[in-house]
């Protein structure tokens, strides 16, 4: 699922809501969520899961069409963890238990 269709989804279960102010809703949402990754904060949200940023260190990598050793620099990767509930969710037709 896309975020139009998302969007979409939504107005479509809120007949009472614009389409264009449910994408408002939707855009400020993950803005907000963007911008506290961005602070470093983590974002938490209860039975869905929370999203955190992980620090990748600087190392030394390698280039795999040549061989030839590279440097990578240190960076910031978002991460998200699945919450109790959303786990449930997720695994309960799924047949393994």
């Amino acid at each position: 699922m896309i975020k139009s269709e998302l969007v979409q989804h939504i107005a479509e279960q809120n007949p009472h809501l614009y389409q264009r102010d449910v994408e408002h809703i939707v855009n400020a949402i993950l803005d907000e969520i963007s911008d506290a990754l961005a602070r470093g904060d983590r974002v938490e949200l209860r039975g869905f899961g929370a999203f955190s940023v992980k620090n990748r260190p600087a190392r030394i990598g390698r280039n795999p069409r040549t061989g030839e050793k590279v440097p990578v620099a240190e960076k910031y990767v978002p991460f998200f963890k699945t919450g109790k509930e959303m786990r449930e969710r997720l695994n309960d037709g799924d047949g393994s238990e």
